[in-house]
């Protein structure tokens, strides 16, 4: 224990811990809470690398999605139907979750339906060809006969340039990530649950009885259990796990006048993503340009995706105006080779839950409780 700290400072935060929650993310933060609605009596400690969470839920585009026609129909391909419906019935209950937890005022949900534009008539076709298809597996899931209908009508409206196809998710919403989050801190903080920010773990080890936490500033301490929720980062705790970071980049405009597009967007097989954010826009992706380089958990911005971000909202989203770009940053996302996330005990006293595939708004209450559940079967 690092010498430095006080007895009160020792004794509050750092002793006694019954379970320590590494990641302050939409995930990290629903485990944390879960668990102390199951354990009232748990002393509960969150740590955040960062002064905000920060890999991608706070970072993220804010699309509550979850999957668009393109999408499905390809992993159908790739992992079966059963896989994949069933991926979709997660990210459905967990946004669910989401909107039940913190209610749709809190987070600003809108559902104003999301699109999926094509500049491919061959690529159009096959996935227009399918939709009865997907309304027939998903509308179940959804409780709506026709969850995916043709949306040409709409292009010309919404001032789209080079767009020969586009079809709309009438279930697809949208809300403000950083809101989320602060409202689920300010939820988790209120059960009496400790979160402390700008604290790095550097490495795990199981003792038997207890698992002993190292950090970057030493301080070191014990803890009965430790979830490991840090998705885009968690293969510098689980180096032996099948997870890969992946960078996401993204910018917002300044205020456009008479702006024309309402909703989420998804072009380019899901590669890139745009959408409304009250007269702004919002516009992401490019990773497929050099998925090497974007394989990477440093933040940071690029030429070429730059490049090609800007000219696609110039040329195909607002060739009307003369947009001017007011922010722009990244996320770090948390990949592998299945879409599926890990949810399971990395030893007697460790556990994860990781690689939410770039759906965590979908799918992070879920995943949250359901290792939250785990680690409350092991304290029985």
């Amino acid at each position: 224990m690092n010498p430095a700290l006080s007895f009160w400072e020792r004794d509050t935060y750092f002793d006694n811990i019954d379970a320590v929650v590494i990641g302050s993310g939409i995930v990290g933060l629903n485990a944390a809470w879960q668990l102390r609605k199951m354990h009232k009596d748990l002393k509960i400690l969150v740590l955040e690398r960062g002064m905000l969470p920060l890999g991608a839920s706070s970072k993220n585009a804010g699309f509550a999605c979850f999957g668009s026609p393109g999408e499905l129909l390809d992993d159908v391909e790739k992992y079966g139907e059963e896989t994949v419906f069933s991926l979709v019935e997660k990210r459905w209950k967990g946004l669910l979750m989401l909107r039940k937890n913190l209610g749709d005022k809190a987070i600003d949900f809108h559902n104003w339906g999301g699109y999926e534009v094509f500049d491919s008539k061959p690529k159009y076709q096959a996935c227009a060809d399918k939709l009865e298809y997907l309304n027939k597996h998903i509308g179940p899931i959804i409780g709506k006969k026709e969850v995916y209908k043709i949306a040409d009508r709409k292009i010309k409206a919404f001032g789209l340039n080079r767009v020969v196809g586009m079809i709309l998710n009438t279930a697809e919403g949208q809300i403000d990530t950083g809101k989320m989050i602060r409202t689920l801190a300010n939820k988790v903080q209120q059960a009496g649950v400790l979160i402390i920010n700008n604290f790095e773990v550097q490495a795990l080890q199981d003792e038997g009885e207890e698992v002993m936490i190292s950090s970057k500033n030493g301080i070191n301490f014990k803890s009965k259990r430790v979830i490991v929720c840090t998705n885009g980062f968690a293969k510098e705790l689980l180096p032996n796990y099948p997870l890969l970071p992946a960078r996401a980049q993204v910018l917002v405009t300044k205020p456009i006048k008479n702006l024309k597009i309402k909703g989420t967007f998804h072009f380019d097989d899901g590669y890139y993503y745009f959408r409304n954010i009250g007269n702004r826009v919002l516009f992401g992706g490019g990773r497929n340009l050099d998925f090497v380089g974007e394989q990477t958990s440093e933040f940071g911005l690029t030429e070429p995706v730059q490049n090609r971000l800007d000219y696609l909202l110039s040329h195909m989203i607002m060739p009307y105006a003369k947009p001017e770009i007011d922010m722009r940053w990244s996320g770090i996302m948390g990949l592998g080779p299945e879409k599926t996330t890990i949810i399971k005990a990395v030893s007697p006293n460790v556990y994860c839950a990781v690689r939410m595939g770039g759906m965590g708004i979908a799918i992070g209450s879920l995943v949250g409780e359901e290792v939250a559940d785990l680690v409350s079967q092991s304290l029985k």
